[in-house]
């Protein structure tokens, strides 16, 4: 009975992580804590839920990763470059995450969280427009609508908003793609479809670093990560096979309907 919870709790973590690019943490941490408080599972340390929760993140990637591939969704010289910001972020945050009360943290977190998803209301129509001159690197992609879309950065810029991505997503356990699939989309012009399947990627590799820290910190029950591995496999495949099909403007709204989930749970995180 505990596996197929497991199994369930792995599935349903893969298939919301990879339709919006968050990595499945933002299930499987909440979910592990609530099945031992209840008894279902023996109980785990807040810690060693996020470091199984961090080394399951690694197979939803990789799983999610190889799905957008096929589409060419995946933008692997920017996934790259935010990695070189999101893989010390990682660390530093599972680090922080062992010596720092996270009550007030979690309470703030969720509220920015929410007032990004806010943001995300805004008209993005206008800022399409933007030259391409405003970017030191751009890239273009065609929609599922047909439309071409032109994007970029400025590399010190992505790299120091990945560090902080990376830093939360080490923190909280919850996977980096809560706050870099938003600013890819917002700051950096990113069609929501490439922004999904680029933060897979980007969860793929920080989630490789940040559980390595936990596993040397004996953070990680392995039996549950067994468990949770062949859901969260075949989770990020169904994931990525519903947002191939959505529209970009239904993916941002279903990245909405998550990033305020997300806040509202770790503001009661917070408060409790």
């Amino acid at each position: 009975m505990e596996y197929v919870l497991l199994i369930l709790v792995g599935f349903l973590a893969g298939t919301i992580g990879s339709l919006v690019g968050l990595g499945g943490g933002v299930i499987i941490v909440p979910s592990l804590l609530f099945l031992g408080a209840t008894h279902f599972l023996p109980t785990v340390s807040p810690q060693v839920a996020v470091g199984t929760s961090l080394v399951v993140i690694i197979f939803n990637g990789l799983s999610s990763t190889l799905s957008y591939m096929k589409d060419k969704m995946v933008d692997y010289r920017s996934g790259l470059l935010f990695f070189i910001g999101s893989g010390p972020g990682a660390i530093v945050g599972a680090w922080v995450n062992n010596v720092l009360s996270l009550a007030h943290f979690s309470l703030y977190f969720g509220l920015f969280l929410i007032f990004v998803s806010f943001l995300l209301m805004l008209n993005r129509d206008s800022s399409k427009q933007v030259e391409s001159k405003h970017f030191k690197i751009t890239r273009t992609y065609i929609t599922n609508e047909g439309e071409t879309v032109t994007y970029g950065y400025h590399p010190v810029l992505a790299i120091v908003i990945a560090f902080i991505v990376g830093f939360f997503g080490g923190l909280f356990g919850i996977g980096g793609g809560s706050l870099m699939v938003p600013a890819m989309i917002l700051l950096f012009l990113f069609p929501p479809h490439v922004a999904v399947a680029t933060s897979m990627f980007i969860v793929f590799l920080s989630s490789l670093v940040s559980s390595l820290t936990h596993i040397t910190m004996g953070n990680v029950e392995w039996l549950f990560a067994l468990a949770l591995i062949p859901g969260v496999w075949f989770g990020a495949k169904t994931g990525a096979f519903i947002n191939k099909r959505l529209k970009s403007k239904t993916v941002v709204i279903v990245l909405r309907l998550v990033l305020v989930l997300l806040g509202i749970r770790l503001i009661y995180q917070g408060i409790s």
